[in-house]
Formats: structure tokens, sequence, C-alpha cells
């Protein structure tokens, strides 16, 4: 019996230890057992520059949450501050981020209106004033985001039921002192993503269709070619929700309409026309449309020169009754004349009126503002029809967060695709100055606003960030098929992006919010927790072997000269 006893007495320590370890393991889920709600975040775009870094340089986020009714003075540079837009104030965002205050982390509130999801909000273009004021608020928030380096993470998120719920209890502990801490508990945001790498040579697609013009016998001189132009990709704060309707979404609805009218008339040798139509959807356009200048350079001299002008097509599906041609080369040039005239004529009858804007072109200045610079620049005679009567800065109004469907009016494009088909079928088939309309509504020629609204609708729901694009997107496949439907000689060039450009990946994520405990709390149950196993293994110590064996466990062995005299 006396020999067993060591055994039994080591089998309850090992009991005993089993149980604290328990503990230990209950102590440490605890914060984490409480799961509060689950959120999509996008995080703002991390980018480079000529190697000078902007955006959000993080993208892990494990912070205690925060609002806006912080304590004067309080330490932020553990603290994620949730900010719905419509309590925006840039002011303070931009001093924290122009002055490197120290913060854990920001996570900014959009309404449901900018959510690309929302179908049934797209539906209508219907804006009421409070909606202008928050796609204000948010284009100046946007602006100020994308042209700073940002040193911790930044995400977007739409407003839900469960979101603002937390809001609710933060903003509540925050007004009464208790912010959410270490010691104090709260709400914890958690995104845990692998850090962000670079985009090793992003591919930018360039995607092109013709309309062979009608050569007559022995005519063995190369037809004249009028190129129509669009850049589909997109730039934004968060590339997750880019899509860009206006800008250039309407572009590309816009030559996709004008491609299909041409591919009826060019199908019947009786109606084509003398000129080779080339259409092209151009990627890389919001970095000085890098993928227009590769795409010309593909050309040989011989087809290069026998583009008699070329047509762009940017920012077209939000005006009211004034479009703009921008031109680099001089108005009293005869084949600017001659462009701007046609279009005057067909405006005047559209009842829409149509200005000429002249910017000179600065060879050494690698800034391309528009896409008709890159033609001017290979001496080919170009024109950009825009809605904007100032070219934008970089990497602005390129596809921002405010550019969704509601902004887009479906009207304004039927309008631009008539005006350009209009007056390209007239210079073509030598209608000009005469009130002849081609493509008169209600005829096999009229412009199809179902055709408009179904691709606006798509372009509306994708995001086209281009070093975000793979070479066999789903979208570039479809924009492919629909060329070779309507054109003929479809080709597909896939280019790397200037290398000025660096893009970051990790472009959205999901934010686990969890509703911890205090350290005080936890603390308690520890008490709680070992006291209870206390009482636990004496009683069974006491009820199993007697009050001796407990004493024993605690009492002090005697020393080995004892054992041996």
């Amino acid at each position: 019996m006396a020999q067993a006893k060591p055994g039994g007495e080591r089998q309850v320590l090992e009991s005993m230890y089993s149980m604290i370890a328990l503990v230990f393991i209950l102590v440490a889920c605890v914060e984490l057992c409480d799961a509060a709600t689950v959120v999509d975040v996008y995080r703002l775009i991390q980018y480079d520059i000529s190697g000078a870094p902007f955006g959000s340089r993080l993208a892990n986020l494990n912070h205690h949450a925060g609002s806006l009714h912080f304590a004067p003075g309080s330490d932020l540079s553990r603290t994620v501050l949730i900010i719905p837009l419509r309590e925006l104030n840039i002011s303070f965002v931009k001093e924290y981020i122009t002055q490197n205050q120290p913060l854990g982390g920001l996570l900014f509130l959009l309404p449901q209106i900018f959510n690309i999801e929302n179908r049934e909000r797209a539906k209508s273009n219907h804006q009421t004033d409070g909606e202008e004021l928050l796609k204000n608020d948010l284009a100046e928030l946007e602006k100020l985001l994308i042209h700073s380096k940002i040193p911790y993470p930044v995400y977007f998120a739409f407003e839900d039921d469960d979101i603002e719920a937390v809001l609710a209890d933060v903003k509540r502990n925050d007004a009464t002192g208790q912010p959410a801490t270490a010691t104090t508990g709260g709400y914890k945001l958690v995104v845990s993503v692998p850090e962000p790498k670079k985009r090793a040579s992003p591919t930018i697609t360039n995607i092109q269709g013709w309309l062979s013009g009608l050569k007559t016998d022995g005519d063995a001189n190369q037809l004249p070619t009028i190129a129509i132009v669009a850049s589909y990709d997109t730039f934004g704060a968060a590339p997750a929700l880019s899509v860009g309707s206006d800008s250039n979404g309407s572009g590309v609805v816009a030559l996709l309409e004008i491609a299909r009218l041409f591919s009826v008339l060019y199908s019947n040798p009786k109606t084509r026309g003398r000129y080779n139509l080339l259409f092209g959807l151009t990627s890389g356009g919001p970095y000085n449309y890098n993928g227009t200048h590769k795409w010309l350079r593909s050309f040989d001299q011989r087809q290069r020169e026998s583009i008699d002008y070329a047509i762009c097509l940017n920012s077209i599906g939000s005006w009211d009754n004034d479009l703009w041609i921008h031109v680099s080369k001089p108005p009293e040039n005869a084949y600017i004349k001659q462009i701007f005239e046609g279009f005057s004529n067909v405006a005047e009858e559209l009842g829409v009126k149509v200005g000429l804007k002249h910017k000179k072109i600065n060879i050494s200045n690698p800034r391309v503002a528009w896409e008709h610079e890159q033609f001017s620049r290979l001496r080919v005679t170009a024109a950009t029809l825009s809605e904007l009567s100032v070219a934008p800065e970089l990497l602005e109004s390129t596809g921002s967060l405010v550019d969704g469907r509601p902004l887009v009016n479906e009207a304004a494009i039927i309008k631009s695709v008539k005006l350009v088909a209009e007056s390209l079928a007239r210079h073509i088939y030598g209608h000009e100055g005469k009130n002849v309309q081609i493509f008169a509504d209600n005829s096999s020629l009229a412009v199809n606003p179902s055709y408009i609204k179904s691709w606006l609708d798509l372009l509306s729901q994708t995001p086209r960030v281009a070093p975000f694009l793979s070479k066999n997107d789903p979208f570039i496949l479809a924009l492919k098929k629909e060329l070779e439907d309507h054109t003929d000689e479809v080709n597909v060039q896939h280019e790397v992006l200037d290398g000025m450009f660096t893009f970051y990946d990790s472009t959205r994520a999901s934010l686990n919010v969890y509703q911890v405990a205090s350290v005080t709390f936890d603390l308690l149950l520890l008490l709680v927790l070992g006291s209870y196993l206390i009482v636990l293994f004496s009683f069974l110590v006491i009820t199993t072997r007697g009050l001796d064996d407990l004493i024993s466990l605690f009492r002090r062995p005697p020393s080995r000269k004892v054992k041996t005299a």
C-alpha cells in the first residue's frame, strides 16, 4: 500500500495540472468567443508611382473600435475609427493623414446608394440634394486618400443593420468616457489577410476590330481609315468597387453601339462605305493612356498613315446639353475644322451644343491628359469627345466610388451615339452639310436603347482596374466576343503596364467584429474558475484518500539526510 501511494499522488497531480491548463485555455478564449458580425470590406488602393508610395500600406487589422466621439487627447494608436460618410469631418481626416498622427486604422461606412450590387437603387436616376452632398463629400475624401501615403489599414464598407448596431454601442461607450481598451473591453475589429504583395508585371489588354471598306475594281490604293476608340479600364480609391459607369463605361457602351450600327451598313456591299472603320477598346487609360500608346506603336507606318482621323470617346454619359471636342492641333487645321463642323451640324439638329477645346501637347511632359494626345504624338489627327471641359488630373475622374450606375443617364449616351454615328456616316458617304438622317429613329438603323442599357448595367457591376484584370478575365472575353459579333479581324494585344506604376494586391477582405470582455472580467473569471477547481480537487482527494493525503501534498518532503538516518 505504501508503494502505491506515490503513483496515486502523481495521478492526482497530473489531474490538477490538466485542470489548470484547462483554466488558461478557457481564459485565453474569453476575448474571441463572442463574434458580433462579419462584414465585407474593401481596402484602399496601394500603389507606387516611380517608387513614391501612395495609398494604404497595411492590410492586417487587430484593434479596438472607436468613433468620432472620442475624448480629446485620447491615444488612438491602437484604435480603428469607424466613420460613416454621413458624419464625415473631412478636416479631421485630413489633419490625421497630413500630420501623420498615430492611428490604428480607418473604416469608412458608405451608404447603400454607392453599392454596385444595389441593383434596385441603380434603376433610378433620381437624386436628392442629400445624395448630391454625399457624393461631393465622398469625391473629396477619395481625392485625399489616393494622393496620400497612409501607414495603417484603411477600409470601406457599406452600411447595414449589424455594423450600425456595433457603431451605436461604440458611440455610446465613447460618449460616456469608456472607450474600448484592453482594460475596459468593447469591440475589436480583426482583418486577417496576407501582407500585400506587388503585382508582378501587370498586364493590360487592347482589343481591336475592323470593318473593311469597299474597294472599287482596279483600286490598288489603301482605303483611308477612321478610328473610334474608348479606354475601358478604371481607377479608384477601392479597386474592388471602381466600376466607372460614366468614366469610361459610357464611352465603351457608345463604341459598341456604333460598331453594331455600322456593321449593319457594312454587311451589304451596296451600303458599305469607302472607309475602313477601326474600333479600339484600350486599357491603361488612367495611366497616361499607356495601352493606347503601345497599341499605336504596334501599327506599321503605313497603317498609321492610313488613319484619316480618330474619335476618342470619354465620359459621355451624364451631360445635359453641352459636349466638348478636345484637340491638340490648332482649330484652323483643315482636318480639325472638318471634324468640328461635321459634329456641330448634327448637334444642332439634335438640339445640343458642341464646343471646341484646343490644348497643345508638351512632348517633354510624360502626362497625357486625353487619349487623342497619344495619336497626336504620332502625327495622327485625333479628337476626344467628352462632357468634361477640362482634362482631369492624373488618376482622378477615372472611375471613382461615386461613378456608379445612378450617375449615368442613358438618354445622354443615346444622344452621344447619334451624334458620333451620324457625323461619321455623313463624312463616309459624302453627305456633309445635308440634313440626312441615316440612323433615324424607328428604322432598321435606329439606336437600340435596350442594347445600351444591358451593356451599361454590366459595366456598372464590373470593377475594371487594369492591373487586377487577367488576360482571360470574363469581362475582357465578353468585349472580344461582342466585337467579333459586329466586326471582322478582331485582334487582342497583351502588353505590360508601364513600369513607373506599381500596384499591390489584397483589395477586399472579411472584417470580423468581436465583442470582447475587459481584463477585469477575465481576471474575475479566472479567480472564480480557479477557486472552483481547487475546491473540487480538495473534495475529491479528501473523499477518496483522506485529509492526511491532501495535507501531505502541500507538506514539504523530508531531506535526504533525514531519510538516511
